[in-house]
């Protein structure tokens, strides 16, 4: 039911003009040349001090190579949860490890990796920008990856019950089975989170290629860069031209990759019955008829996937196949991967308690205000967001012409880094009541609501035709409809929305309480602000006393709230 491509005979085959075969592969030429260009940057000497240009005609190269490190991140990023999803959803052995570690890895800010990451690779490589430019790409990761990985495992963890008996009965091999039922069926929600991936990646770019750590300078150029030191310097003119030539990214992005991926995916969408209407995209087409992608598509990917499988098989001893969810791996493998878990936690608890040594009273006593008062910011913002993602997530997702004109200003919108605007928009927010508090709530709301409403609209998308067409014939409307369809049918997504949801307000919280603009800094109280500040002068004890304790709520909501509500949609809200 899923992945089924019929054969078509030749003759039957509708060709476009050779001009699309032109064009792509004029395409590959320039990634490569680009990829050339970017060795050429990665491979000169490290400079103590980049100076960004704020020329409009330097953008065209800092934007270049910001998409090369963010395609990178991504690249990276879809590995590790296709990898990281899988093996949680192995087993409840996995779930019990592996769960905790990626609601902790998704609560640490940005700012928390970035010392630890940059003075490493930096240090890894002296003489010149690989080390800099790796922990960019690392930095990034960090903002894209988890909600990738728990889309992948709630995806794994509901696929219907007979789709796991048919490839058990068709005795699927490992590779194919993750090819032909986990991959397809986990496509929708890794095309819209992909999306919300990358406009987290372009929040926090301007984190990632401009760092100071006290005395030092770690700059890249970049649109990241470009935009920051234009808000840095006041320069309103540079700032909204480097704004539209990220608005113009997003387009190109959104017409030749997105729109794309989105109409291809609804093929892998489980239903009974055809649906009437569903998304389509130009580019998608002339890409069909390109004979260049039919020969990828029918000779190079089948002959690679079949050396995988086969290198597969070499490397490990035939074993029964048993479903996802459903096998148990041999005491021997859990007890390695418990001492590794646990001497890692030893080496880690041992370090951060010598750092810890350095915190004052003073320091101790300021954390559960700061805690107290992000998580009230956190929890604002989560509630306004859900209370317009969801219908409008609903709306967009259960009407494929709506969806056709909303994709590209919500991708638009979710892509625009809410902290190049900041700056402006403070001005503003402190002539108001709250001041700074409710500043930092619209911040954060801006940071997290976009992983609300991208799972809601793939949720609403994976409702099936045929359960929307019987609601319909049962004149099932209003309320009645939300409740026994619609909220059931995307609960699921919504929790994992509502999870790395959290963990963006989190880390958000460190742009949105601690504010540098122009000459002057804006804070309030809040575990953001201090782990900000910390940050800022070196300060590596109160650093990480503000990181273990974000990560301990984080932690603590997610164990206590989110997945009891994410077990809840297991059970009870599953296509079977």
């Amino acid at each position: 039911m899923l992945n089924i491509r019929i054969p078509q005979r030749p003759g039957l085959r509708v060709r476009t003009p050779r001009a699309v075969d032109t064009v792509i592969i004029l395409a590959l030429i320039g990634l490569i040349y680009a990829l050339a260009q970017a060795a050429s940057l990665w491979s000169a000497p490290l400079a103590t001090h980049v100076e960004i240009d704020l020329a409009p005609a330097a953008l065209p190269g800092y934007a270049l190579a910001s998409v090369i490190r963010m395609a990178a991140a991504y690249a990276l990023s879809m590995v590790f949860s296709l990898s990281y999803g899988r093996v949680t959803a192995s087993g409840p052995w996995a779930e019990r490890l592996l769960l905790p570690v990626l609601d902790i890895l998704q609560s640490v800010p940005i700012l928390s990796f970035m010392p630890g990451v940059v003075l490493a690779l930096v240090a890894l490589f002296p003489r010149n920008n690989v080390g800099l430019e790796l922990a960019a790409i690392v930095l990034i990761f960090t903002s894209q990856a988890w909600n990738l990985a728990f889309s992948f495992y709630q995806s794994l963890r509901t696929i219907p019950a007979e789709l796991r008996e048919a490839a058990t009965i068709a005795r699927l091999t490992s590779w194919r089975r993750f090819t032909k039922l986990e991959l397809p069926f986990a496509t929708i929600g890794l095309v819209w989170n992909s999306m919300i991936s990358w406009a987290g990646g372009w929040f926090f770019l301007m984190a990632a290629e401009q760092f100071t750590l006290g005395d030092k300078d770690f700059r890249l150029p970049g649109l990241g860069s470009y935009l920051k030191t234009a808000a840095d310097a006041g320069d309103v003119g540079a700032l909204m031209l480097g704004l539209a030539t990220l608005i113009v990214i997003i387009v190109l992005l959104d017409q030749l990759v997105w729109r794309p991926l989105v109409a291809w995916s609804e093929k892998f969408r489980f239903e009974q019955t055809e649906s009437g209407e569903s998304a389509t995209s130009a580019v998608l087409t002339a890409l069909r008829r390109s004979r260049v992608i039919e020969w990828l598509q029918e000779e190079a990917l089948p002959a690679l996937g079949d050396a995988l499988e086969r290198l597969t098989r070499r490397m490990r001893m035939p074993v029964r196949q048993r479903p996802v969810g459903r096998g148990r791996p041999s005491g021997a493998s859990q007890v390695v991967v418990i001492v590794l878990l646990a001497a890692a936690a030893l080496w880690g608890g041992l370090a951060i308690r010598a750092l810890l040594a350095g915190m004052t009273a003073d320091d101790w006593s300021a954390l559960p205000a700061a805690a107290g008062a992000t998580l009230v910011r956190t929890f604002a913002a989560l509630l306004i967001g859900t209370l317009w993602t969801v219908p409008l997530g609903v709306r967009v997702g259960l009407n494929p012409r709506l969806a056709r004109r909303a994709q590209p200003l919500v991708q638009m919108a979710a892509s625009i880094p809410a902290t190049a605007l900041f700056p402006v928009l403070l001005l503003v927010f402190l002539g108001l009541p709250g001041g700074l508090n409710v500043a930092a709530v619209a911040l954060m709301l801006l940071g997290t609501q976009w992983y609300l409403l991208f799972n809601v609209i793939a949720g609403a998308q994976s409702i099936p035709s045929d359960l929307r067409e019987a609601a319909a014939i049962y004149q099932v409307s209003g309320w009645l409809r939300w409740r026994t369809l619609i909220l059931p049918a995307i609960f699921p997504y919504l929790m994992t929305g509502l999870i790395t949801a959290t963990g963006g307000a989190w880390n958000a919280s460190i742009v949105s309480e601690y504010v540098t603009f122009g000459n002057q800094t804006f804070q309030t109280v809040g575990l953001g602000a201090l782990i900000a500040d910390a940050a800022n002068g070196a300060n590596y004890a109160r650093l990480a006393a503000g990181t273990i304790a974000m990560a301990a709520l984080v932690l603590t909501i997610n164990r206590v709230l989110w997945r009891r509500l994410y077990v809840t949609a297991e059970q009870r809200y599953h296509l079977d």
